[in-house]
């Protein structure tokens, strides 16, 4: 009897710790870097509704935007281990992570957006993502970060020899690393948040990023040429730890990528409507943009950035060429 006794307090236990933590998983929080009323936060406002929504409230997502939970690396980081269940991220900082990822990375090898999208929702995605999942990171959906380009507080950038000398604020990634050195320039990684005040000191001379960015903070006012080189596009993704998302039932999986995939068009639709209304905007505070006339000496200063990826990753050089390859 006694026996019976504990094992049944035992099995009782097991469900009750199962049980506690089910609920646990069930509350997932969410990290985003971008400020209220950003495209994206807008986005991971209304997955996060629509989550709850579609699961008939069996699973909720509290949102921290404005990168309240760390940094970017950081959020990445807890993701992959599970201290959060979401992240909305650049792909640039998954790209040391995930090789695969890094392929986005490489300077100019998108044609455009729509290109990019193309290649993301084919067999390149696919490709992509199964890296990333390898790595603990689901992408749910892919979220759209405009095309980047230089600005900084001196000058037009009309040629690589433009960028010589120039200190310039890059994402923690070799690759912009070596854009910027293949440049003449001197690449200085740093965190998103301290960029505002760099450009203003003089620790950087400039810096790469797409329009909203550059206007929502304030980058504007302390670097006012903005040139249209628009050598990285680079996704962003709606990315959900892996064990969390592998964890769910089919019908609870096909209920979180649909929000996914439903804010995703949200995004991108607010993201067009506001890099018009970003660009707008600084070129009436007086910011002075101009157009590149000819990309291609920006492009043949990548050859070397593309031979020594290549050459330390021979096994994504047929990614690499699907991607040129894709119409």
């Amino acid at each position: 009897m006694d026996q019976t006794l504990t094992a049944s307090f035992a099995g009782a236990l097991a469900a009750a710790t199962l049980l506690g933590t089910a609920a646990m998983a069930d509350n997932w929080r969410g990290w985003n870097i971008h400020v209220e009323g950003y495209p994206n936060t807008v986005a991971m406002d209304k997955f996060a509704e629509l989550v709850s929504e579609k699961t008939d409230g069996e699973i909720t997502l509290q949102m921290f935007h404005g990168g309240t939970l760390g940094s970017q690396p950081d959020a990445i980081e807890q993701v992959r281990l599970g201290g959060l269940a979401i992240g909305n991220f650049n792909l640039g900082p998954i790209g040391p992570i995930a090789a695969e990822a890094n392929v986005v990375s490489l300077p100019f090898i998108f044609k455009d957006v729509p290109h990019m999208f193309r290649v993301l929702n084919g067999e390149g995605g696919a490709q992509i993502a199964a890296g990333m999942e390898a790595k603990g990171l689901i992408p749910l959906a892919w979220y759209d970060a405009g095309a980047r380009s230089f600005y900084n507080g001196t000058k037009p950038i009309n040629a690589p020899g433009d960028v010589a000398g120039m200190k310039v604020r890059v994402m923690n990634n070799d690759l912009y690393s070596g854009m910027i050195s293949e440049l003449g320039g001197n690449p200085s990684p740093m965190a998103f948040a301290e960029v505002y005040q760099s450009l203003k000191t003089g620790v950087v001379d400039g810096a790469e990023n797409n329009w909203p960015s550059y206007e929502s903070t304030g980058h504007f006012e302390v670097a006012g040429y903005y040139s249209l080189s628009q050598h990285l596009i680079i996704p962003e993704c709606l990315c959900i730890n892996a064990d969390v998302y592998n964890g769910l039932s089919e019908d609870m999986q096909s209920a979180v990528k649909e929000a996914a995939m439903e804010s995703a068009s949200l995004q991108q639709q607010l993201w067009a409507e506001r890099e018009a209304s970003s660009r707008a905007m600084v070129e009436k505070a007086g910011v002075v943009t101009n157009e590149i006339a000819d990309k291609d000496p920006f492009q043949q200063a990548m050859v070397p950035v593309y031979e020594a990826y290549l050459t330390a990753n021979p096994d994504l050089r047929p990614l690499v060429e699907l991607i040129q390859a894709t119409d």
